[in-house]
């Protein structure tokens, strides 16, 4: 950063006024480090804002993929990653929080707090959610990824992590990468038998949410739980 004035060094701007007095060009040349040939890095910080922000603001870094960013002059692989990486952990940061102060007794919160997570994907998730007798998140677990057959999952998996957490309730979450969050008849069977499990140790499986494109699908709502 040696080719900046003093005024635009973020560094010393950020020791001497804090991080918050940043501004996002700023904040990510402070990652970065440096530029590309001919470019400081801020004015690389500004063109890479520039290629993602339109309608989102500064949320649409989020929707560059690695080849996205390395299209823009200046970026290679390394700092694709690194912008990658920082834009995770922020990610995982803002779920962590929301996690321990949501109630997660309605569909809709739980939809929405994983919506982001799994509109995107192209593979098939499952995410089993242990939740406390305040309906707070314990923790969560992948207990499925890459097969569209819910039959080839064990409710005795299942339930270990349960146990393993203390948990009183659960919730299972996964995707439709079709984007149409309806059961399948192997979803529906699937639920009861983690239902029935569930009836056997204690451990009452609240709700099983299907997630599409910007839409969800609760068996609870839709009656598809047995009382």
């Amino acid at each position: 950063m040696k080719e900046l004035s003093d005024e635009e060094r973020p560094y010393e701007k950020c020791m001497a006024l804090g991080s918050s007095a940043l501004s996002d060009a700023e904040l990510l040349s402070v990652i970065l480090r440096t530029g590309a040939r001919g470019m400081t890095v801020i004015e690389l910080s500004k063109n890479i804002l520039a290629a993602a922000c339109g309608e989102e603001g500064i949320l649409g870094l989020h929707r560059l993929t690695i080849p996205d960013l390395m299209g823009i002059r200046g970026v290679g692989k390394v700092k694709a990653m690194q912008i990658q990486c920082i834009l995770e952990l922020s990610r995982r940061l803002a779920k962590k929080r929301a996690g321990e102060t949501l109630h997660f007794h309605k569909p809709s919160t739980i939809a929405a707090y994983f919506m982001e997570d799994f509109r995107h994907s192209d593979q098939e998730q499952m995410i089993l959610m242990m939740l406390n007798t305040k309906n707070r998140l314990l923790g969560e677990q992948i207990i499925s990824k890459g097969t569209a057959n819910a039959s080839m999952i064990s409710p005795r998996e299942i339930f270990l992590q349960a146990l393993h957490y203390h948990a009183v309730f659960v919730v299972l979450v996964h995707n439709h990468p079709s984007g149409d969050p309806a059961p399948s008849r192997d979803d529906i069977a699937f639920t009861r038998r983690v239902q029935e499990a569930g009836h056997l140790l204690g451990i009452e499986l609240l709700d099983h949410i299907i997630i599409g494109d910007r839409k969800y699908m609760s068996f609870r709502e839709s009656c598809l739980l047995e009382e």
